[in-house]
């Protein structure tokens, strides 16, 4: 599925946000679809695991695979010089998604495209206003995830100048994505 969504900017690069150990980005890079992998991550542990794994592999592509530390919300790219950015269960744990998402669009191209998997609250309450300010505001006491709706993804693209909003469901699992305009 994440092909497909990719499709329109294969041969450039891509960002594996909030890469974790590297699991996406190792398979981005050994994919030879892109020009450019980076594996970021705000976690030196997790960069210093997908190293780790890196380094494990046979004929590992590593001429086109990067890792960098830094935090989601500011990272550190020029404007409009990224291609895709990726983020695969990741969203429902930034301290800001608004933010992060902000920066990711800062950072793609036109036509870039950012897609992501994560988590989502949605049924009968979940368009209650009082009850999305309520989790809100647990998850900065608790420092918890936050589970947004497919409605306050959508929203939440739009406000960050994204557009062609797509989502694709398989329960609460959620597949997203959404490209800067050309």
């Amino acid at each position: 599925m994440m092909k497909g969504f990719l499709k329109p900017i294969l041969g450039g690069n891509i960002i594996d946000a909030s890469c974790g150990s590297g699991l996406f980005s190792r398979l981005f890079a050994k994919s030879g679809l892109f020009s450019l992998v980076v594996a970021l991550d705000y976690s030196e542990n997790m960069l210093r695991q997908c190293y780790e794994f890196v380094q494990q592999e046979v004929n590992f592509p590593k001429e086109n695979f990067i890792l960098v530390r830094a935090d989601i919300a500011r990272l550190p790219f020029v404007s409009s010089s990224i291609d895709a950015v990726h983020a695969g269960a990741a969203l429902h744990c930034w301290p800001s998604p608004s933010a992060a998402v902000a920066e990711i669009s800062r950072v793609l191209r036109p036509g870039g495209v950012f897609v992501a998997t994560t988590y989502i609250l949605d049924g009968p309450f979940s368009a209650v206003p009082f009850l999305t300010t309520f989790r809100r505001s647990i998850k900065q006491v608790s420092g918890s995830c936050i589970f947004l709706s497919e409605r306050e993804l959508e929203a939440l693209c739009k406000a960050c100048g994204l557009v062609g909003f797509k989502c694709i469901r398989n329960g609460p699992f959620v597949m997203i994505s959404a490209a800067k305009p050309k």
